[in-house]
């Protein structure tokens, strides 16, 4: 190793503070990182846990290895500051603290099985600031990454939920349960969470504190229109009746005049629905709401089991329809007289005529006067 003039020891000696200082400074400023900060308030789990395994050990080497750089310099200052002048012994000295391994950093015993006669029984690592800087440069920042990443999953979290905190708070209403959820997965294991998993999660939990503020409004609304609400109620109870007796016509006229599948069974809810009602003797917006729901489903389920009846009625005339107009393209074919479409057409007819009508046959001998046009059309061309 060549040894360093005395300018060149000046030189290094400041040039080797001021980087201390620097690393000093930014490992300071480390220390009080949001996202430092956030995995030694809660202790990681999951993937963050693995992750911070491997972090927290680097951030303790850091902090090491700048007490090594420092106990090398303040060695070195305290060597140059015996004097102005330097022999050559101290120059050799002063550039072996500064260019060269002089500070022990670890000893460890060599296990028997593992030794050779002619090497020591221990290895001692030395280091000295040039590698010890050049490590504490390739450690830094996975650090300052990993902490980035927890600080940037806590800002977006804080960020997408201050709206829906907002109306929480000026409702004065607590908050659904998918909050916690979300707030206990980002406390213990932020880096599970991706920017779309955190987007899917607030746009659930937005959606979950409207629902909640609507029904709180709607709750108020039935308080302060108590004897409104109960006769809307009452009058949905005489629109379901209304609908189940309409929906029951249907049905038997389904059941008189067609062969279908078995159609759903309905029991009529609105005699006990109106018990319900009238059981509400004082102003309970809840138990109204939960009546006026139930009142609503009922109604739904009416009419969809009208429109199923309906339909398969309206499916017949249909099929009439289209069984007339076929006959009427034959006409105009030329084909109205022709053997096999007269015995189609009448064997669909027929069928049509039944009581109760089978929709499925009626539907073949229909697609069969159908085809049957088609290819005798094809013939004549």
């Amino acid at each position: 190793m060549t040894v360093l003039s005395v300018d060149e020891i000046d030189r290094e000696l400041d040039s080797r503070t001021r980087e201390i200082d620097t690393m000093s400074a930014n490992l300071v400023e480390l220390d009080n990182h949001p996202g430092l900060t956030h995995v030694r308030r809660y202790p990681p789990t999951g993937i963050t846990a693995q992750r911070w395994a491997v972090i927290e050990k680097s951030l303790a080497q850091l902090w090491e290895d700048l007490g090594r750089m420092t106990s090398m310099l303040d060695s070195a200052r305290a060597l140059r500051a015996q004097g102005s002048r330097l022999d050559d012994d101290e120059r050799a000295e002063l550039t072996r603290w500064l260019r060269g391994r002089p500070l022990e950093a670890s000893r460890e015993r060599v296990p028997s099985g593992q030794r050779v006669i002619n090497a020591p029984g221990e290895v001692i690592q030395y280091v000295g600031l040039a590698d010890t800087a050049d490590r504490m440069g390739a450690r830094y920042p996975g650090v300052v990454e990993f902490l980035d990443s927890v600080d940037e999953i806590d800002t977006l979290i804080a960020t997408g939920l201050a709206p829906s905190q907002d109306l929480l708070d000026s409702a004065g209403a607590a908050g659904p349960p998918e909050i916690a959820d979300l707030l206990l997965v980002s406390a213990t294991d932020p880096l599970s969470l991706s920017k779309q998993d955190i987007e899917a999660r607030l746009k659930v939990i937005g959606e979950a504190v409207r629902h909640r503020l609507a029904e709180r409004a709607q709750l108020a609304a039935l308080q302060a229109n108590w004897p409104s609400a109960i006769a809307a109620a009452a009058a949905q109870l005489d629109e379901l009746r209304t609908a189940t007796q309409q929906a029951a016509h249907v049905r038997a006229q389904v059941e008189a005049s067609l062969v279908a599948g078995p159609l759903p069974v309905y029991l009529d809810e609105e005699p006990a629905l109106r018990t319900a009602l009238q059981a509400i003797t004082a102003p309970d917006p809840e138990a109204l709401r939960a009546v006026q729901q139930r009142i609503d489903a009922a109604l739904r389920l009416v009419r969809e089991n009208e429109q199923l009846a309906q339909g398969l009625l309206d499916r017949r005339a249909e099929l009439k329809g289209r069984l007339t107009a076929y006959q009427a393209k034959a006409a105009r074919l030329g084909l109205g007289e022709d053997p096999d479409l007269l015995a189609a057409g009448q064997l669909a007819a027929g069928l049509l005529s039944r009581r109760p009508c089978d929709l499925r046959s009626v539907t073949r001998a229909v697609t069969d006067f159908q085809q049957t046009m088609n290819a005798k059309q094809r013939r004549t061309r």
